[in-house]
């Protein structure tokens, strides 16, 4: 069974950069989308990435973790948990919508859409191998 295309995509970054999937190519590289910055479930998750980080770079893999606060959240975030890798901005859903994972979810009673927290491995050529 072949996996889904997932097309490239460019989003704005912590470090003052943009981040654009196919610059990647030859790194494996894994995106992991996550609802809000500063929120326990969040951060766990990140400080597990972070502390895994090195594991990850011998690997010669990259990690970066995309929601849709903006890269002044980000930044902040990122300087208080440590992370040694960066950030992406998705403020207007784009990459979300590439990856289906904007989910109606439930809060406080009501309704709401917002990223259901999602992980996917690419492949050093760009082939996404594991969501």
């Amino acid at each position: 069974m072949s996996e889904p295309v997932i097309a490239d995509f460019e989003l704005p970054s912590t470090g003052s950069t943009a981040f654009k999937l196919s610059d990647h190519r030859g790194r494996n590289v894994v995106v992991y989308f996550y609802p809000k910055d500063n929120t326990s479930g969040c951060t766990l998750e990140g400080q597990e990435f972070r502390d895994l980080y090195a594991d990850f770079t011998q690997a010669n893999t990259i990690v970066v973790g995309v929601s849709r606060d903006s890269i002044k959240s980000h930044e902040g975030f990122k300087a208080a948990q440590g992370f040694p890798f960066e950030l992406l901005s998705d403020k207007d859903e784009t990459a979300c919508e590439l990856f289906g994972v904007m989910k109606l979810k439930n809060m406080y009673g009501k309704q709401v859409r917002g990223i259901e927290g999602s992980s996917f491995v690419f492949d050093a050529e760009g082939t996404l191998v594991e969501s």
